[in-house]
């Protein structure tokens, strides 16, 4: 019955563990959703029929930079 009752426990704290989300994934929910939104962004400029009157890209240039920016910040 003890052997039973702990090997519950055990299979139990597994589940638990992992049905927990790591420490690094979703660390800055708010930086994830800033690049979802950037990329979107980015491929509506892309895919546009016209260049926003010669700011197109600059503007994809600076989406880029933001990217690269909020990536290294998801690191801490």
């Amino acid at each position: 019955m003890r052997k039973r009752m702990m090997s519950g426990f055990a299979v139990l704290g597994l589940l638990i563990m992992l049905a927990s989300a790591s420490p690094a994934a979703g660390k800055h929910p708010e930086i994830e959703d800033a690049l979802a939104a950037l990329e979107k962004a980015k491929a509506h400029l892309q895919q546009a029929g016209h260049d926003f009157g010669g700011h197109r890209d600059n503007a994809i240039s600076a989406i880029n930079g933001a990217e690269k920016e909020l990536r290294i910040c998801l690191k801490y």
